[in-house]
């Protein structure tokens, strides 16, 4: 082995890092399934004989409006500014914990994920918006509808295909679409917000600031459990994701602020207390498998579901420039922009890829992050309208494109895995006395001895 060199990207992360990404990748790749199951139903029914009982429950509504305190919505409209919230919830959650505690907390670490993940934003858009250049204001719009990349579905691609690939890559991708997750609030905070009332957002600082103190003091003020503590949160962010919902900024963002609003660090008061496990573990041991298991497949049963009219009807839907501008940007676009923003910033760093890893793996990665269908499907209804014809173009587009991205993966990760099946293990899994792989190294720096190589 060559010496080592801090500069190597994708290397391996800390063990404590491994052990916990692996976990989530875990509890992702189930509700990617789940998912799955719910997107297939949907379009069963939307294209069946139970078509109009599909769409009629769709669009059902439930709640009352106090005034003008809107709170009566369709099952749809619950389903993604409702469900999505807590999706966006547990966004937020990790990626606080990836830049505190996890390993991302390094600069030189966070930097080639991040930059991924902008290049992959930012390419997809560009190449939508010149398809659709000629088109008209309101096609232009959906500009941002290839920029995100679907956690579940490409985890679960991931978790089929990629049984035997270097851990860093799953936790490549993991981390590309949190941060791609948050470039995509940040979009829909400043590019989808219709009528603001700012009166609302201000009443809101109040619960938010309350939500706070009990999540950073409850524990060692007040000597609440984790589960009493989220018992008195619940109802305190449902109050906040209100207010938000009737300010005009979409309601989903309220889950990224309350997730910032948890500590995930545990302090000298808490250990000495004797509690192993925080607020911020509690609440992810509670509320992701309910958020990948639940809401997010409700939401995909309520928005993918679309009339495609035969082949015929899908042809025609194909061959708009809304369409072919989210086909080629998610499939074509995710590849060059993760790809391409990937090397770039090795070059710049003078650095390249972890011995283990190889940029044909980087090129798979990129091509399974073109599955874009969670965040993009609520785009594509901010930007055109539930029930018009240009969102359900969008739909099309997006279910044809996330097939496509998983099967280009899928062959690129596939022969890979095999190559990795073949080469076996290179290195040593012997534990240590700490229980520890010696594969990763004792200072946390995650180089574990790894050497840096052109590939």
């Amino acid at each position: 082995m060559s010496s080592e060199n801090t500069n190597a990207t994708l290397s391996r992360g800390t063990y404590k890092e491994s052990q916990r990404i692996s976990e989530i990748l875990r509890k992702e790749s189930v509700g990617g399934f789940v998912l799955l199951g719910a997107t297939v139903l949907a379009l069963i029914l939307a294209n069946s004989p139970a078509a109009d009982f599909y769409f009629n429950l769709r669009d059902t509504h439930l709640g009352k409006d106090i005034g003008d305190f809107h709170l009566d919505l369709s099952l749809a409209h619950w389903a993604a500014d409702g469900l999505l919230a807590v999706f966006f919830f547990m966004a937020g959650l990790e990626l606080k914990k990836e830049f505190v505690v996890g390993d991302l907390r390094n600069p030189s670490k966070a930097l080639v994920p991040v930059v991924a993940a902008a290049g992959g934003v930012a390419v997809p858009a560009i190449i939508y918006t010149l398809i659709n250049l000629n088109g008209s204001a309101e096609a232009l719009g959906g500009w941002a509808i290839p920029a995100a990349t679907d956690i579940a579905f490409a985890v679960a691609v991931l978790a089929v295909i990629g049984t035997h690939l270097p851990s860093a890559l799953r936790i490549f991708l993991l981390t590309l679409a949190v941060v791609d997750d948050l470039i995509a609030i940040v979009i829909i905070a400043l590019f989808y917000t219709t009528e603001l009332k700012i009166s609302y957002l201000l009443i809101s600082i109040v619960p938010i600031l309350i939500y706070a103190f009990i999540a950073r003091k409850g524990e060692t003020t007040f000597h609440l459990k984790p589960l009493a503590s989220w018992l008195i949160l619940l109802p305190i962010g449902f109050i906040v994701w209100a207010l938000f919902l009737n300010s005009g900024i979409h309601a989903t963002i309220a889950g990224v602020v309350l997730a910032f609003m948890i500590p995930v660090k545990h302090n000298k008061r808490t250990e000495q207390a004797g509690a192993h496990h925080g607020l911020a573990e509690h609440m992810e041991h509670m509320v992701r498998p309910f958020s990948a298991g639940f809401c997010v497949p409700v939401f995909a049963f309520f928005s993918a579901g679309v009339a495609i009219g035969g082949w015929s009807g899908f042809t025609e839907a194909v061959s708009q420039p809304i369409a072919l501008g989210i086909i080629v940007a998610l499939v074509g676009g995710k590849m060059i922009g993760i790809f391409g923003s990937t090397w770039l910033v090795t070059r710049f760093r003078g650095a390249n890829l972890d011995s283990d890893i190889k940029w044909i793996d980087v090129l798979g990665l990129s091509a399974l992050a073109g599955i874009g269908f969670t965040v993009s499907l609520l785009i594509a209804e901010l930007s055109f309208g539930v029930g018009s014809d240009y969102n359900d173009y969008s739909k099309i587009a997006i279910l044809s494109a996330s097939v496509l991205a998983a099967v280009l993966g899928s062959i690129i990760l596939g022969s890979r895995n095999r190559y990795y099946k073949k080469l076996g293990e290179k290195e040593s899994l012997d534990e240590n006395q700490d229980g520890i792989p010696d594969v990763y190294s004792d200072d946390g720096s995650g180089i574990g001895g790894a050497s840096v190589r052109a590939n």
